[in-house]
């Protein structure tokens, strides 16, 4: 453990960059993956298109092949970021169809009859999905939400095949340096992971279990 111990400032660089990653990019995506949650139900067809083919593209795409379309494709084209900064777009892009699906699956889960009562008393599409429609989806999918930025927490590791000295790199690092306790390194690598991902995860099952008791 002295490995670990000695090299502290070290793993919490390396975790602070991956609490950054996971805020900025989980923000990012939530705001892209709302708006294309509205988009899938808009009764424009346009849209409708669009949100789908953004949806089914991009889920179905690679991280890596993102994060390295962000990283070395974009420059070309005049974009000058710092990699920090890329890494954050991929990450966001990706991670956004998985926040709409989640928010889909919620959408459906509202009764009919409460968008039929929102335009009843006037009110039109924009302000059906915003005032009516999205907050009592959001309430159903905190669960499955949470569970998308669990799964972008781990995401982040692959910013580090692109210059971006998270959490996963700094361990690999340090396990480079330190043949003889490997083990105890890539254990202290685990540890911060899940100092993020368990209070996550039990987040998520109480709010599950409110859920349902309301229900």
């Amino acid at each position: 453990m002295d490995a670990v111990i000695e090299n502290l400032p070290r793993y919490f660089s390396g975790f602070g960059y991956t609490l950054l990653l996971l805020v900025v990019a989980g923000i990012a995506a939530f705001i892209i993956g709302t708006l294309i949650a509205a988009m899938r139900i808009s009764p424009v067809a346009s849209l409708r298109g669009f949100a789908t083919v953004y949806t089914e593209l991009v889920r179905n795409t690679p991280l890596t092949l993102i994060l390295f379309f962000c990283a070395f494709i974009l420059p070309y084209f005049g974009v000058d970021f710092s990699y920090l900064v890329f890494a954050m777009i991929g990450l966001s892009v990706y991670t956004s169809p998985f926040v709409a699906e989640a928010l889909r699956s919620g959408i459906n889960g509202v009764p009919i009859g409460q968008a039929e009562a929102a335009r009843s008393v006037g009110l039109g599409f924009g302000q059906s999905v915003t005032l009516v429609i999205l907050p009592q989806a959001f309430r159903m999918t905190v669960p499955p939400l949470i569970n998308v930025f669990i799964a972008l927490t781990k995401n982040t590791s692959v910013a580090g095949g692109f210059f971006v000295a998270e959490l996963f790199t700094i361990g690999k690092e340090l396990a480079n340096d330190n043949g003889n306790a490997v083990i105890a390194i890539l254990l202290g690598v685990a540890t911060f992971y899940l100092i993020i991902t368990v209070p996550l995860g039990l987040v998520a099952g109480r709010i599950e279990k409110r859920l349902a008791v309301q229900r």
